[in-house]
């Protein structure tokens, strides 16, 4: 299961959230309509990955509010090494993925915002697609210059998890010399590329877990994103 946040940041990253947020709106401003939602679902089942401009569909603020959250979890060193699998299949290969990860557990002024907007998102490719999503998880991820994520898949065919990836940018002035693109590949052709979405903020990729070859590029500054997976399965029972 994601880790909360250290409580010492959460604290802080919650003081920060309210301060920029507070007075711009909350997520009642969220403009996710019904012709929006039908051209997300038209994308994935025609090619099954979009690119987004989230800017206009989130709260005034809320972009600068998660950037500072992850800013904040960087410096103090609240991150952890990214690793490949889950549980006691995970592994930790810096030959094929070097960022650093926290996972949002929804806890601060900033995530709640960020999740009622995962929470349409999930209701409205539910009611289009009839994917049956029933919850999400999603972390930030910290590269540092020269780091990398090599050519992938989010989830294996067959194992009813992650269902609909979806990436956003938080970085403010991102210059073409930055680099640090999402690259994206053909479903039918993984040597094929189809995208290359730069990780401004505001910026996101939706796309099918299964089916959408990616990689992150090596990038020449900080790059900061948040990673969100709609996934099929029920939440896991503690034992």
């Amino acid at each position: 299961m994601p880790e909360p946040l250290l409580e010492q940041s959460a604290g802080q990253l919650d003081k920060v959230a309210g301060d920029i947020i507070g007075a711009a709106g909350r997520c009642d401003s969220l403009l996710v309509s019904d012709g929006w939602l039908d051209e997300l679902a038209d994308s994935l089942s025609e090619k099954a990955w979009i690119e987004l401009d989230l800017l206009g569909h989130l709260p005034v603020g809320l972009i600068a509010a998660l950037r500072n959250e992850v800013e904040i979890l960087d410096r103090t060193e609240a991150m952890g090494r990214a690793g490949i699998g889950r549980g006691a299949d995970l592994t930790r290969d810096r030959s094929v993925r070097r960022d650093k990860i926290a996972w949002l557990d929804g806890y601060t002024a900033a995530q709640s915002e960020l999740f009622r907007f995962f929470d349409a998102l999930r209701v409205g490719l539910n009611q289009r697609l009839f994917l049956g999503l029933k919850r999400y998880e999603a972390h930030y991820a910290t590269y540092q210059p020269g780091d990398f994520y090599k050519r992938h898949l989010d989830s294996f065919r067959g194992r009813a998890s992650r269902v609909v990836s979806l990436v956003l940018y938080l970085n403010e002035g991102w210059q073409l010399q930055d680099g640090g693109e999402l690259r994206v590949f053909s479903p039918n052709n993984e040597d094929q590329m189809v995208g290359l979405v730069r990780p401004e903020a505001g910026r996101a990729a939706l796309f099918l877990s299964e089916d959408v070859p990616h990689e992150v590029l090596p990038a020449n500054r900080t790059r900061y994103s948040i990673a969100c997976w709609f996934r099929q399965d029920e939440v896991p029972l503690p034992l």
